[in-house]
């Protein structure tokens, strides 16, 4: 709480204008918003200006409003509401001892002690609102917040000695106290409210109909006031109450420094008691989504974890290998049982059987396949998936039972393949050399069989992409390794056109460097740069 001063009351000119305020049978009330505050004084401004521009309109006004006041001295006792008051109700700090029950709201206006006409300009014009029932009120606490709001609450000395220790050690200076003055308060609409609280008996019932945000303001103000009943059944209510999207963020952030009050509870929702990753969790999420046999929830599983995985790397800029080994593994046992499933599927008498009994082995391969994809994406994008090119190209016999199978049933193997080659073109995964040029030997030309069926069977494939991956990829070898399996690809090519890859960029990079490259040196001219 920034500006702190202890006062005593005066009487004043008063203006009275109503603003709506909630009070509730215990003596709570609710304080209007900003906006309605503004509203008041800019109201309060117009009528002013009126004032000012019509002198005779102004004594008539006068006459009016002291006839008005004495009214609603008449009244005041009975009545409980806000009023706009001027600057004069301001605890001044003189030591004239007035009254405390005196209010000024109920005093008279003379000519004599009518103040000057304020200046319209005046950007220290406040709007003042007040709170409470001022005939049985002990103590008035008068806050100055933002925007020259002014207000003014009529309490008792011992509910706020009671619950607020902020309150206590102020009031413990001076006895008996009139008037206190709180400056440049942050959040004057949740400090009435606030100090509203301290007279509830179940501060939960009234915190239930409350948003989150709101309450983490209150929980702000009980904290500077020291008001631990209110903390307490903040705190409370926090534990129970959903949190949703940012809320979280700044809930922690907001009782982390609540720890003396019983905030631990809390944290225990976005924190647990260890250190590391829990690695046992993930494998079981990982076999839990590798071993589901329903297509749709293992698809949405397998994208909502791979995001989630991708915002892990985001969060610890790669810094945190969360359980590398644990997808290794996991691609170890897909590529056993893919293979065990070519073996199955290739043998004699298999395709004699029905359709009933080979289906279970064609989807249980297609599985194994996406199984191996989704694990490729994995580790791609953590920049850990070098191995897994070594392991795939290490796959002789799975390469060599590929044609033995129906491209129906193979074909969602080469997208592996197609998804290694991408990953090399775009610099994600940089085997060694002798990878590249035995990942190129073994799966190429099973690729090629297959392309046209992923091109009309795969949703993901983009042709384009793959197409200039496996281009960037021969390029990687040495020229002689180039020309051998381009030209191996060219006469695919000239077989079958479109259901090959088109690698024609690829195949003008590697003829500039073959055909043109070795005369514009030996001739000392600087050949034009390859461009893919």
């Amino acid at each position: 709480m920034a500006d702190f001063r202890v006062g005593r009351l005066e009487q004043g000119q008063t203006k009275i204008r109503n603003v709506p305020i909630a009070v509730t049978p215990e003596g709570f009330w609710c304080c209007p918003s900003p906006a309605v505050l503004q509203k008041s004084l800019k109201n309060h401004n117009h009528q002013s200006k009126s004032k000012v521009s019509s002198p005779l309109r102004s004594r008539a006004s006068s006459l009016q409003r002291t006839a008005t006041s004495t009214v609603d001295k008449k009244t005041h006792s009975v009545s409980l509401g806000s009023k706009v008051v001027s600057d004069d109700q301001r605890c001044p700090t003189s030591d004239t001892a007035v009254p405390a029950a005196v209010s000024p709201a109920t005093v008279p206006e003379t000519p004599s002690e009518r103040p000057p006409k304020p200046n319209v300009d005046n950007p220290q014009r406040k709007i003042s609102v007040g709170f409470g029932q001022p005939e049985t009120s002990d103590l008035k606490v008068i806050l100055f917040g933002k925007e020259g709001i002014c207000v003014r609450m009529s309490v008792h000395w011992n509910i706020l000695a009671e619950n607020s220790s902020f309150f206590a050690d102020k009031l413990a200076v001076q006895s008996p106290v009139p008037c206190l003055e709180v400056g440049d308060c942050e959040d004057v609409e949740i400090y009435v409210e606030t100090v509203g609280l301290m007279y509830c008996k179940e501060l939960k019932h009234k915190l239930i109909k409350q948003s989150v945000p709101r309450v983490l303001r209150i929980i702000k103000v009980a904290e500077s006031l020291g008001f631990r009943a209110c903390i307490k059944s903040c705190l409370d209510y926090l534990e129970a109450v959903p949190w949703v999207a940012e809320e979280e963020e700044n809930v922690v952030s907001s009782i982390q420094r609540l720890q003396s009050y019983g905030a631990s509870p809390l944290l225990k929702r976005v924190a647990s008691d260890f250190s590391d990753p829990p690695n046992d969790t993930l494998a079981h999420i990982m076999e839990l989504v590798l071993k589901s046999n329903e297509d749709r929830g293992r698809r949405e599983m397998k994208s909502l974890v791979l995001k989630l995985l991708k915002e892990n790397n985001i969060w610890t800029n790669g810094s945190v290998n969360i359980c590398i080994e644990l997808f290794y593994s996991s691609c170890r046992s897909c590529m056993e049982s893919l293979l065990d499933l070519f073996r199955q599927a290739s043998g004699p008498g298999f395709s004699d059987k029905s359709l009933d009994s080979k289906d279970p082995v064609m989807r249980h391969i297609a599985l194994e396949a996406d199984n191996l994809l989704w694990l490729v994406e994995i580790l791609a994008d953590r920049h850990a998936a070098d191995e897994f090119a070594v392991l795939w190209a290490g796959q002789h016999k799975l390469a060599e039972l590929h044609s033995k199978l129906p491209i129906m049933s193979r074909h969602l193997v080469s997208s592996i393949t197609a998804r290694l080659f991408v990953g090399i073109g775009k610099g994600e995964i940089l085997p060694p050399r002798d990878t590249r040029q035995l990942l190129l030997q073994v799966w190429l030309q099973p690729l090629i069989d297959d392309y046209s069926w992923l091109q009309h069977g795969c949703r993901s494939f983009d042709r384009k992409v793959v197409e200039e991956g496996i281009g960037q990829t021969i390029l990687t070898l040495p020229l002689e390794d180039q020309q051998s399996i381009l030209l191996s690809w060219l006469g695919s090519f000239l077989k079958v056109g479109d259901n090959c890859p088109n690698l024609q960029r690829a195949f003008e990079v590697w003829w500039r460097r073959t055909f043109i490259r070795p005369y514009a040196e030996h001739q000392g001219i600087n050949p034009q740069s390859d461009k893919s």
